[in-house]
């Protein structure tokens, strides 16, 4: 009687990742632990060179730079920057520190495929100073959060979230540290249940996993 066949893996889906700093988010991905249901199949900046192609370069990911200043205007450079994207076919485009706002256009091309980290808990403190704004505000609680990205600022449906206490003798570093250790790790996870299994959005509310119905 011939061997049942064995189930076959399901190749990982492709995650293109923008970067503009040194990183650290795109060296999580990279360094999650195997089997995972992803790989970083190119890494992209808006920069010349930044640390985070240099991560990309040294783990053998493809790399493409897409500068501004290469291009007529923004919306040219978003054409440009969709394509470049595009080209590696992504299951998931992830924003780890890319420091340029993406157009209507570009997410509608890759819709509901686009997410960013961000550090604090949406929908408080939006924008460039989250930390700063936490402590200024005097929370006790701040965080993370992984959101879909949409034409707004930090104002996309929430996929998911952690919380990190705010000490007494917090100040900007000590806070913005101890978040980024824990967005490293939320992002981590939130890829691999994006990539692992289907899900919805409906709304402003994102459901992980297969349909229940």
């Amino acid at each position: 009687m011939p061997d049942a066949p064995t189930p076959s893996t399901p190749s990982p889906k492709n995650v293109v990742v923008l970067a503009s700093g040194s990183g650290t988010l795109l060296q999580a991905l990279l360094d999650a632990p195997d089997p995972k249901p992803f790989r970083v199949a190119a890494a992209g900046s808006d920069l010349a060179s930044c640390g985070a192609l240099d991560r990309a370069v040294a783990a053998g990911v493809p790399t493409f730079t897409c500068r501004v200043a290469d291009h007529a205007d923004r919306t040219a450079w978003n054409v440009a920057l969709s394509a470049a994207v595009g080209a590696h076919a992504p299951d998931l485009v992830v924003l780890a520190g890319f420091m340029k706002l993406l157009a209507p256009a570009f997410l509608r091309a890759f819709d509901n495929k686009v997410i960013n980290a961000h550090p604090s808990l949406l929908p408080a403190f939006p924008g460039m100073h989250a930390p700063a704004d936490a402590l200024g505000h005097g929370v006790k609680l701040t965080g993370c959060t992984v959101f879909l990205v949409d034409a707004g600022v930090d104002a996309g449906p929430i996929v998911a979230q952690r919380a990190v206490p705010v000490a007494d003798d917090d100040d900007v570093t000590t806070l913005h540290e101890r978040i980024k250790v824990v967005e490293r790790s939320l992002l981590v996870d939130v890829v691999t249940a994006l990539t692992a299994a289907p899900y919805s959005v409906h709304g402003r509310k994102v459901v992980l996993g297969w349909p229940t119905s």
